[in-house]
């Protein structure tokens, strides 16, 4: 790794952190069996709106035990939501889990996966973390996920353009691969929370690559990518295009029955944009799926003012 990206990711990484997102963390590592570091990223780290869901990562040292972790060890990460008071406030959080060891092969492009590199190339804070040596590793894996990200990126992107055009290429194609819906215009509003930030790390990665790009008069730059090398790279882009919605779908399937949490999730997301209340029975917090026909019909007689 060079020293450019190296200083970039473990500055973003290691700086000062938000007090409830290092607060949410530290319950989160009490709750986890085998805690190895946390990461916090996601809009709530771009704008710092509480009122919003926050998203973590919690690493851990070896899979959970049982059928959850023989299921997490194929299809990770697990998901789960979670609800603490912080200084008399409610704060929320949805959380994904997995190994450090699956991490840090997913965010360095081995396999079919693109989620991983393409949300850490984006920025995180490393909140809370085991000891140092663990604190290096992620901080690695890091830098890989943004190494794979700029590597696809070179390829995607057009062959000399503004190092916003690669990264709203890479964007916009991995969308389309992870099987989600986002609106139109998604990447932008990513890349203008701190466009400067990308540009740097575009740069830094590709030197990392031994691409070589100088920056023209004008902003614009060009991957030194190799007929060849394009090639390969975009063929196995082609192939995770491929496979990408099949293993999001499965994800989805596995998630509808392992979200710990979900049905006080979609509880608070129901009455967030409806206004209208969903209570919570124990019954419906073991069974949310069976739970859900019933809820929906109550919501439908509600908003019909029956």
């Amino acid at each position: 790794m060079t020293k450019p990206l190296a200083a970039l990711v473990a500055g973003e990484l290691r700086a000062p952190a938000p007090p409830h997102a290092v607060a949410f963390a530290r319950r989160l590592a009490a709750t986890f069996e085998a805690p190895a570091a946390v990461l916090f990223y996601g809009s709530v780290l771009r704008t710092g709106d509480l009122d919003g869901v926050m998203d973590f990562y919690v690493l851990t040292a070896r899979p959970r035990p049982g059928w959850r972790g023989l299921a997490g060890r194929h299809l990770w990460p697990d998901v789960s939501y979670h609800e603490i008071k912080i200084d008399g406030q409610v704060l929320r959080a949805k959380v994904a889990a997995m190994t450090l060891d699956q991490f840090a092969a997913a965010a360095a492009g081995r396999g079919v996966d693109t989620t991983i590199w393409t949300r850490f190339v984006q920025p995180s804070a490393l909140v809370w973390v085991e000891r140092l040596a663990v604190a290096e590793t992620v901080i690695a894996a890091v830098a890989a996920a943004a190494r794979t990200a700029a590597r696809f990126a070179a390829a995607l992107g057009p062959a000399r353009g503004a190092p916003e055009a690669f990264w709203t290429a890479l964007f916009q194609q991995t969308y389309a691969a992870e099987f989600r819906v986002e609106r139109r215009g998604r990447e932008q509003s990513i890349l203008a929370f701190d466009g400067p930030r990308y540009d740097r790390l575009l740069l830094a990665c590709w030197a990392d690559e031994g691409l070589s790009a100088a920056v023209a008069a004008d902003g614009s730059v060009g991957p030194d990518l190799a007929p060849a090398a394009r090639r390969a790279v975009l063929a196995a882009w082609r192939r995770r295009r491929r496979l990408g919605k099949p293993l999001n779908l499965a994800r989805l399937v596995k998630a509808a029955f392992t979200f710990e949490g979900a049905a006080r999730y979609a509880a608070w997301k129901i009455e967030r944009h409806t206004g209208l209340a969903v209570p919570l029975t124990p019954w419906r917090e073991r069974h949310p799926i069976l739970a859900a026909p019933g809820v929906l019909w109550s919501l439908w007689r509600a908003r019909r003012g029956g």
